[in-house]
């Protein structure tokens, strides 16, 4: 594999850097010295990874280009030469842990979801929900089809699929209680302009960590959706404390209904996490079902 690691990246020296490192419970990584500098290659095997990379690929493509969050600059997926594997290759960034950044990243989230905003009235602005192609949350594909209205979207293409997934292991309650929701849904929208934003999509504390000099943000499943989303999994693991949510809402405000909102997009993650991991989370999401769906 290392013969297509250079061939790949198109350098005769590779050096790896420290040891296999674990990409949360999805794929494993390591950065290498190359010619052309120090890369971070994820190399993953699993029937879903080649869309789960190339949809990660794209969603850094697309914030890097904001200038708003720092990303690592994704460089190539391309298959790792046995039939079934492939591999991400990313730039490498030194990451120090968490410390000093917390106000620094809420600031720069809330500007990557007024980018696209800032841009209305120009030929560049993202009018639509969605992504040019799949992402994947964990290793669930999340469609990202093109949709005129937020709620239909986030309806159809988030609650929808992960409740069609809870079927499959034989469950019926999740399914009903949806159905009951789907009436709730717009009255918590009322009066509530959405507009697209650019989303990282999983910011769990797990997916940022910082340099020397600022906060990065990493492993996104991005789409254009209700700024509001991208908050809602920061509350569920913790890791994001009062300087990042103050600086965060000087620039985006809380709207009417916020609260309610917040408790309609953690239910996605739970449904998510219920799919990837198990029966766990079953309660919480079903709990959370119930009280929305009131």
């Amino acid at each position: 594999m290392e013969e297509v690691l250079r061939t790949s990246l198109h350098t005769t020296t590779l050096t790896a850097r420290g040891g296999v490192a674990a990409g949360g419970c999805i794929s494993n990584g390591r950065s290498y010295q190359t010619d052309n500098g120090t890369v971070f290659i994820k190399h993953n095997t699993k029937p879903e990874t080649r869309s789960m990379f190339e949809g990660e690929y794209a969603s850094l493509d697309a914030l890097y280009s904001t200038h708003t969050v720092t990303v690592p600059k994704p460089i190539k997926v391309f298959p790792d030469g046995s039939g079934s594997g492939w591999f991400f290759a990313m730039e490498h960034l030194e990451m120090t842990g968490r410390s000093k950044y917390q106000e620094s990243l809420g600031e720069q989230l809330a500007k990557l979801h007024l980018h696209n905003i800032s841009l209305r009235g120009t030929d560049a602005f993202v009018s639509e929900f969605g992504f040019p192609c799949p992402t994947s949350c964990g290793l669930i594909p999340m469609p990202n089809h093109w949709t005129h209205s937020w709620i239909e979207f986030y309806i159809t293409k988030r609650l929808e699929p992960q409740v069609a997934l809870t079927e499959g292991g034989g469950e019926t309650e999740a399914r009903i209680l949806l159905d009951k929701l789907k009436q709730k849904i717009p009255a918590m929208f009322e009066g509530l302009e959405v507009v697209p934003s650019l989303l990282h999509g999983d910011l769990w504390s797990g997916n940022f960590d910082e340099t020397d000099d600022y906060p990065v943000v990493f492993d996104p499943a991005s789409f254009y959706g209700h700024h509001e989303f991208d908050l809602a999994i920061t509350r569920m693991f913790g890791g994001f404390d009062g300087k990042f949510y103050d600086a965060y809402h000087k620039l985006i405000p809380k709207s009417p209904g916020f609260a309610t909102r917040h408790k309609l997009y953690i239910l996605f993650h739970y449904l998510n996490h219920w799919n990837h991991f198990g029966g766990g989370y079953r309660s919480q999401a079903i709990s959370l079902l119930q009280e929305l769906s009131l």
